[in-house]
């Protein structure tokens, strides 16, 4: 969590969460040991794990300021399939474009068993919004029928 002054203004400040280093590298580590270029694995069973991880690693990151690190991310777990693939099937770019690009002209994400790989830069970002002391409360204190608060001691 940082403070950072809004773009576009010169007194207004905002706090802003980021994403740190080390999960980013964590994730891209996971990718790699899963799309190796040598690896004969089923690609429904990869992309599956491969979904499994990102959708939860999204899920949890996506309350941070992390748009451009979903797009990066899914461009990198997109290389990362498509060489792996083009390795394990003997495939040229030529081969990969008419799998994947529609009579329309556009791209399919990769697939395998009917299983998608999914496009990280399409998880919806809900950033916090920080509030400080003005969150509401929403419990009142609870008070005994002669107005007295509960726990208070009692005068004898």
């Amino acid at each position: 969590m940082q403070w950072r002054r809004k773009a576009g203004t010169n007194d207004k400040w905002h706090v802003y969460t980021y994403i740190a280093d080390r999960p980013i590298r964590s994730l891209k580590a996971k990718i790699r040991a899963l799309t190796p270029r040598t690896s004969q694995a089923n690609p429904g069973d990869v992309l599956t794990r491969l979904n499994q991880i990102m959708h939860g690693w999204a899920n949890y990151f996506k309350h941070a300021v992390a748009k451009h690190t979903f797009i990066a991310l899914a461009h990198f777990a997109w290389r990362r399939v498509i060489r792996w693939l083009m390795t394990l099937h003997r495939w040229t770019w030529k081969d990969v474009r008419r799998w994947l690009v529609t009579p329309s002209g556009n791209w399919r994400p990769p697939h395998a068993d009917g299983i998608e790989l999914l496009d990280l830069a399409q998880v919806p970002v809900t950033r916090y919004r920080y509030r400080g002391t003005r969150i509401p409360n929403p419990w009142t204190t609870p008070t005994t029928p002669d107005g007295r608060f509960r726990g208070e001691p009692v005068a004898v």
